[in-house]
């Protein structure tokens, strides 16, 4: 018996462990959030403007941030090689004011206040290549630093900028697809980011189609990218742990490198991961796959690692979407039909992460599983489902 308390002793103060070293970890407590982006012709050329809100919730911890730079990546059909980026950062503090060379001057967000920073991007056209015409989107990726009592941490956060945005399609110009006593129509949208709003987005490109008795969905990455649920892996600081774990996945699987566990870890906890994987395999010896997915939580699935996603998330790691029920609910109660959060890939899997009341998941399974919405670059992240042929 003593032995036993012994091992059980020591299997505590392991977990014990364990957690400590996760949840003392460096973190900085700022929090940066991008509002109010425009796009403004000048011409040929673009200007591109919006704010960057940094905001300290610690009551006590100052935290400094003594750099600051947006680095701007064009996405577009064309070679954009000939145009040519301009970047003004000046900064709005509440209590001084910004310098008139344009040097950032290292500035303390003491606890529970917060400051802004106006960005203004110039995209100039420059040979045959019209910025205007030949830009659909901007990549604008703010590389910070954060120092306080947590060290000096180097942070990287991106935010998609739509140059310009498709049509939404009017009903006589919808071309439904015929499927297995069903209609469906993929429907196209910018690309989605931290700037939009989900049910906006439904409504904005999908309103004017929606017939009762349809269900409208919408991939699970597009919700997570708008709710900013993706980090670049230079951000990460992959632990022993998910070093050493995640040899054991498969080479395809999102969890089969450090940065990719290392997310889920830091979703929910070493000690989680550790049991499950533990347990999984033993479930698998016993002719059980999957237990270590069943065990650690939805997000386990849900992690698309780098290039798991279209571009310019491709570089990021996404996690699955936040409180995907109660979305589904308000989307449905603002437009009138059932919606649905889903997940499909082009092996005919088809998985509804949440729904409303009301809604047909079979009739999903069915006008799904040839995935209409494309694993590349369709941005048709939205697909209309109606009954019948």
């Amino acid at each position: 018996m003593s032995v036993l308390l012994l091992i059980l002793l020591l299997l505590g103060l392991s977990v014990l462990w364990l957690e400590s070293r996760h949840r003392l970890r460096p973190a900085s407590p700022l929090q940066l959030v991008p509002r109010d982006w425009s796009v403004s012709p000048q011409g040929n050329d673009l200007l591109v403007e919006g704010w960057l809100d940094i905001n300290n919730p610690h009551p006590r911890m100052e935290v400094f941030v003594p750099e600051i730079d947006v680095k701007s990546t064009l996405l577009g059909q064309c070679d954009l090689g000939a145009l040519s980026i301009q970047t003004k950062i000046t900064p709005h503090h509440p209590d001084e004011a910004a310098r008139n060379d344009g040097y950032w001057a290292a500035y303390i967000v003491k606890g529970r206040k917060s400051t802004r920073v106006k960005v203004e991007i110039s995209i100039l056209s420059g040979g045959s290549v019209n910025a205007a015409d030949d830009v659909d989107t901007l990549w604008a990726e703010v590389h910070w630093v954060n120092y306080g009592p947590f060290g000096r941490l180097q942070r990287r956060q991106g935010v998609v900028v739509p140059m310009k945005r498709p049509t939404p399609l009017s009903p006589e110009k919808a071309l439904f697809n015929r499927g297995d006593d069903c209609s469906v129509l993929p429907i196209r949208t910018h690309l989605l980011g931290p700037l939009d709003d989900t049910v906006e987005v439904m409504r904005t490109y999908a309103g004017g189609l929606i017939q009762p008795g349809d269900v409208l969905t919408i991939g699970e990455t597009p919700v997570a990218v708008i709710q900013g649920r993706y980090d670049h892996p230079a951000t990460l600081e992959p632990s022993w742990l998910s070093r050493l774990l995640c040899r054991t996945f498969h080479p395809t699987s999102s969890l089969a490198t450090a940065c990719g566990l290392q997310t889920l870890i830091d979703q929910v906890g070493p000690t989680r991961v550790l049991l499950a994987w533990v347990l999984g395999f033993g479930l698998k010896l016993l002719g059980s796959p999957g237990g270590f997915y069943r065990l650690a939580g939805s997000q386990a699935r849900l992690i698309d690692d780098v290039t798991g996603t279209t571009p310019p998330y491709d570089q990021t790691i996404v996690l699955g979407p936040s409180h995907p029920e109660q979305l589904c609910k308000e989307a449905a109660d603002a437009l009138g039909v059932a919606v649905a959060i889903v997940d499909v890939n082009d092996l005919g899997r088809v998985k509804v992460l949440a729904s409303s009341h009301g809604c047909d998941e079979a009739l999903l399974h069915r006008a799904l599983r040839p995935n209409p919405a494309g694993n590349a670059n369709e941005r048709t992240p939205l697909v209309l489902v109606r009954a019948g042929g």
